[in-house]
């Protein structure tokens, strides 16, 4: 259902964007990077963290981590990822094929700025084999993602 979400999504808002399917996981960074010839910074990871009030999707560059103080500054708690077996629950994603297209409920989603920094960036795009190449901007107003910045690269 996922992969299908994911294909529904972009044959509706965005046809000429393919989703490109390979026969190897590109479930991690260094896999996906690898599988599309591309830097590790270039793969769009797609994190799932939970907040007082629901779940939200945070889109960064694949070599960033995470800045716990800029992410208590802009959201107001210390982050809190989602464990493993609640991942695909929130999303309709797996855990690897997590995005933000094709979700399975709205979530409130977010661009990290460190994405700026590439024309095209490479995000899962539902499963743990398949992926899009996109522009950062064209991605956040596709979704209707916020530019945040709460990344350390």
């Amino acid at each position: 259902m996922s992969l299908s979400s994911v294909k529904a999504f972009f044959a509706d808002r965005a046809p000429d964007i393919a989703v490109i399917e390979l026969a190897q996981s590109t479930a991690t960074v260094e896999l996906a990077a690898a599988g599309h010839s591309v830097e590790p910074a270039q793969i769009c990871k797609t994190l799932a963290l939970r907040l007082p009030d629901g779940v939200i999707l945070i889109a960064t560059r694949g070599d960033a981590r995470l800045d716990n103080r800029k992410f208590r500054d802009r959201f107001g708690v210390k982050a809190k990822m989602l464990g493993l077996d609640e991942v695909e629950a929130e999303t309709g994603h797996p855990v690897g094929g997590v995005c933000l297209f094709g979700l399975q409920r709205p979530l409130p989603v977010y661009c990290d700025v460190s994405l700026k920094a590439f024309d095209i960036v490479v995000p899962a795009a539902g499963a743990i084999h398949a992926a899009v190449r996109i522009a950062p901007d064209r991605m956040a107003a596709l979704t209707g993602a916020a530019w945040i910045d709460v990344c350390s690269a």
